[in-house]
């Protein structure tokens, strides 16, 4: 079993390839806020990600971390900013900072075109139908499978949530539509700073949810979570939307932060989910 000592910042550790920051690590508290190609965009069994299973499993759940990448780790171009200094005032490297950056970006975004809903649901759906074979009775003593994703993951749990979906995870509007499969798959889901999440994505859903959002986070936009929690009032869905104020998107993940409000936050946010799991 890992250990939080163990713990390195997450937009270092789980996110880009197999490179980890020491536990020495630091942040420059006034740096820029992580984005998405920073911070948790991984669901490989990193070191951080193994902490935060295990910390779920110590309060009794069997977890089971699939790999929603298919042994595809997100790009790294840590590399070419290694090299570059970044306090530098130059015009050359100002320069190469934002072609690094841009870089980084392209890289990023060819990497999520390439795991796309139609290649991840299938994948989910075999594992949970591998867990109700595998661990039938402990499936059954709790009536259900939970779900708990963050960033790119946390999208999942909603539509594992839904109600009719296709193999792919979009909703579907009755059983005649052809590859259907009644849902939701889950009992009762936990999800924390979602990303790529569209409005659509909260309708027909069934499951209770649980939301840990970041204040003004582009990468799940306010207009966005107004819809959905619109759509889930409407659909007396059973939810709650906690928003935490001063904190990068990605807090939520296990990392050493030296900031003490983002490790308070981080714990506030686990004990949310685990409260609501739970409760279900």
């Amino acid at each position: 079993m890992t250990t939080p000592e163990d713990a390195t910042r997450a937009p270092e550790s789980d996110a880009q390839e197999d490179r980890a920051a020491p536990p020495s690590s630091s942040v420059d508290a006034s740096g820029p806020t992580p984005a998405m190609g920073d911070c948790c965009t991984s669901d490989r069994p990193t070191l951080n990600n193994q902490i935060q299973s295990d910390k779920f499993a110590s309060e009794g759940f069997v977890v089971i971390m699939p790999d929603l990448f298919g042994g595809d780790p997100a790009p790294n171009a840590a590399g070419l900013e290694n090299e570059l200094d970044l306090s530098s005032t130059s015009f050359l490297d100002i320069f190469k900072v934002r072609a690094a950056e841009t870089a980084k970006s392209f890289m990023i975004d060819m990497w999520l075109a390439r795991h796309t809903q139609d290649k991840v649901m299938p994948l989910l759906h075999r594992v949970i139908d591998g867990c109700k074979e595998k661990y039938s009775a402990v499936v059954a003593e709790g009536q259900g499978i939970y779900a708990a994703g963050y960033c790119f993951g946390a999208r999942y749990v909603l539509l594992l949530a839904k109600e009719n979906q296709s193999l792919y995870g979009e909703a579907m509007p009755n059983e005649e539509a052809g590859g259907l499969r009644k849902g939701p798959l889950i009992k009762a889901g936990a999800l924390a700073h979602p990303t790529s999440v569209s409005h659509a994505d909260f309708d027909s859903l069934k499951a209770p949810l649980s939301f840990i959002c970041v204040e003004n986070d582009p990468l799940f936009p306010d207009e966005i979570r107004a819809i959905g929690e619109d759509t889930m009032e409407k659909a007396s869905l059973e939810h709650e939307v906690k928003v935490y104020p001063g904190v990068p998107h990605g807090f939520a993940v296990v990392g050493d932060y030296p900031q003490a409000e983002i490790k308070e936050a981080q714990g506030v946010a686990y004990d949310q989910m685990l409260d609501w799991l739970h409760s279900h």
